[in-house]
């Protein structure tokens, strides 16, 4: 990614399959200031040791902002031309989201309303929970849904788009 991208970059990828990794290769190529909005919680000890090993990964160079709900207003609050911001990852939004029972149709919508009008570069990761079973619960039905809806309004504005698989990049789109 170079700072003439055009557009945001969407990574997706089923668990450890280096779409982190691969996004943050992206990021720091970037030549622009670097800023990682976390969207994950830490909600339990193995949580909390994927941030801690996320955080050791990426260094001291990163600007870090924590934005469990309110994403498009972060993302609007620290954009600017001169940065590069990695949003990881949407997955774990829609989980945040979905606990605290909100309007998920219109959280999405205005991030993917105000995405055309970003100064900085943006990558999302995301993971791709489409690609298995059914899911026997409707929670889990309902998640797999949200999900696979936001990934095709983000693709859909995205510049490129990325699928990893086993630490190996696809490019699907840009």
């Amino acid at each position: 990614m170079t700072s003439t991208t055009a557009g945001p970059v969407l990574v997706l990828g089923g668990a450890r399959s280096g779409k982190s990794t691969f996004a943050e290769k992206l990021v720091t190529t970037s030549g622009l200031g670097m800023h990682y909005v976390a969207t994950g919680r830490a909600w339990d000890g193995e949580m909390q040791a994927r941030i801690a090993e996320h955080r050791i990964r990426r260094g001291p160079e990163w600007q870090t902002h924590e934005e469990p709900l309110e994403l498009a207003a972060r993302l609007k609050a620290i954009d600017a031309a001169d940065r590069v911001i990695l949003i990881d990852c949407l997955t774990l939004w829609v989980t945040n989201l979905m606990m605290e029972n909100r309007d998920l149709p219109a959280e999405f919508q205005d991030l993917a309303v105000w995405l055309p009008q970003a100064k900085a570069r943006l990558v999302f990761v995301s993971n791709e929970v489409g690609l298995g079973i059914v899911p026997e619960n409707r929670m889990a039905r309902d998640f797999r849904d949200h999900a696979g809806r936001l990934h095709q309004l983000i693709a859909e504005k995205s510049a490129q788009v990325y699928f990893i698989a086993a630490g190996l990049p696809l490019k699907m789109k840009g």
